[in-house]
Parts: structure tokens; C-alpha cells; sequence
């Protein structure tokens, strides 16, 4: 499944989108519904296919209105979703997918992701990934904020290197993967899904990025967005609610940073001199 936009590898090869859509918090205000719908299908348009959700996303409305959101573009689209820990045994992983295909109103998810690491072994979790699988529910299976000593506990699991990727908190004030997780997932080709990627609870008032976005005319939000995207193997999931802001977040996909700009960049917000505990929302 490929767009017109830049991509990335997933482990099998298969490319998918560099840049995608992020849907946490939508769904859950009937006011904002057709607003973020018509946000989703442009993102789609503009060839933002991979679309990520969660059963915990307003415990489950927000798959509800993406299967609203699809009706005529399931083919188009890169589904992501993902299962609540306590999901996560064998036997439940395979029933809360079940409930996430009918509320996307879907046959089949691209990828499954376990949401965060929890109690249940990750053997189990991941039998029933498999299992997933070879019933056709799921496409490719993987994780979300897994530091880098779970990830080696995952591959060292029995069939725990079918992981495709690791969804992860990582933007430009969080900085912390840089130190090893990245390198680590890069090693094995396995592709980095950033949440949250421009982050703007963590941005200062003024720093460097308001520097290039008024020296180029453009928003800082392209230009935080631009600085994970220019990454090789790291894709990013922003979430717009309003066609304007999905406009605003294609645009980044446009802009290339110079190294004076990455280097006023890393002057202000410095990357990681030593492991830091993996951040998460």
C-alpha cells in the first residue's frame, strides 16, 4: 500500500507513508464530527493514507467516527489501531479486535499495535497477534511506547520478531529515543511511528523554530514537523482536526531544513548525552 508521499520501509518492505494521521481526541464532540471528518478524507486526498486510532480513543468513538470517516476509502487507507493492555492475552487481544473492526466497519486492520506494555506476558500478547494473522483480521503487528530493553525482551520472545514497528512519544523538546532507542530500531530496519510529533505543550514561547518559521513564511508547526520528518526510517501521526491544520501539516513534507537551522535547532533544544526513561502521554 503506497501514496504519493514520501515513505517508509516497514521490516517486510512494504512501503507506507511517511506522513500520516493522528485521530486522539476526535469523535468525542458531536459539534467538531463533520469538521474532523472532512479533515481525515482530505488528509487521505493529499495522500496521508496510514491512519492511526485506539480502542481507548473515547473508548472507542473515535474508531466509530474514522469508520464514518472511510466509507468509500477503507481500499485507500493504512489502518492502525491499537489494544489496551488489559486486553492483551491471547484470547482477549483476538476479542478487542473484533469490537475495533466493527466499529471501524472494516474486515481487516493494517496494523495492531499493543497500546503500552501492561501485566500480561508478552507471549501471549503476541500468540494472539499471530493468530490475528493468520485469520486474515491483521496485516502486520507491532508496539507503542516500548523502550529499548522491551524491545529486546519482544524479539527474544518466540515470534516477537515479527514486530513491524514501535509508536513512540518523540518530537523536538523529546529527545530521549535519540540516545538508543532510535538506533536500535534502526539497526533492525524496523520503523520509529512518532505520536505527538510536534508537541506543543513542551515549546517554548520563542526558541529557533519561530526563527525559521518567520525567516522562510511558514508555521512552526512545518517546521517541528519537518524536523522528525527529515529522519530516515521515521514516520509521524499529527493529529488535525480541521482541513486547514491537515493543509498546514502537509506542507512540512515540502521543507528542508538547512544545517544551520538543524544546528540553531540543537542549541536550544540539546539531544540526549545519556539514556533518559522513554516519555509517554
Amino acid at each position: 500500500m503506497t501514496s504519493d508521499i514520501a515513505s517508509v520501509s516497514l521490516p517486510d518492505g512494504e512501503r507506507v507513508p511517511k506522513l500520516g494521521q493522528g485521530t486522539w481526541g476526535m469523535g468525542e464532540m458531536p459539534a467538531r464530527r463533520a469538521a474532523e471528518i472532512d479533515a481525515l478524507r482530505c488528509g487521505i486526498e493529499l495522500g496521508m493514507t496510514l491512519i492511526d486510532t485506539a480502542e481507548m480513543y473515547g473508548d472507542g468513538a473515535t474508531e466509530l467516527l474514522l469508520g464514518e470517516a472511510l466509507a468509500g476509502l477503507r481500499d485507500n487507507v493504512f489502518l492502525v489501531s491499537k489494544v489496551y493492555p488489559h486486553n492483551a492475552s491471547r484470547r482477549g487481544v483476538i476479542a478487542a479486535c473484533e469490537q475495533s473492526l466493527k466499529r471501524l466497519k472494516t474486515d481487516q486492520l493494517d496494523l495492531y499495535l499493543l497500546h503500552w506494555r501492561g501485566s500480561v506476558p508478552l507471549a501471549e500478547t503476541v500468540e494472539g497477534f499471530e493468530a490475528l494473522r493468520r485469520a486474515g483480521k491483521i496485516r502486520h503487528w507491532g508496539v507503542s511506547n516500548f523502550d529499548t530493553e522491551d524491545m529486546e525482551e519482544l524479539v527474544a520472545t518466540p515470534g516477537g520478531d515479527a514486530c513491524a514497528t514501535n509508536q513512540i512519544l518523540y518530537n523536538v523538546a523529546r529527545r530521549g529515543p535519540e540516545f538508543d532507542l532510535l538506533p536500535w530500531l534502526a539497526f533492525r530496519k524496523m520503523p520509529s511511528m512518532a505520536y505527538s510529533p510536534v508537541d506543543h505543550a513542551r515549546l517554548p514561547k520563542r526558541s529557533p523554530l519561530d526563527d525559521i518559521a518567520d525567516a522562510r513564511g511558514i508555521s512552526v508547526v512545518q517546521v517541528a514537523l519537518a524536523w522528525v520528518l527529515r529522519q530516515p526510517g521515521v514516520l509521524a501521526i499529527p493529529k488535525a482536526a480541521r482541513v486547514e491544520h491537515v493543509r498546514d501539516n502537509y506542507g512540512a513534507l515540502q521543507l528542508q531544513l538547512g544545517a544551520d537551522e538543524l544546528a540553531a535547532i540543537d542549541a536550544h533544544f540539546k539531544p540526549p548525552r545519556g539514556k533518559r526513561p522513554l516519555e509517554m502521554l
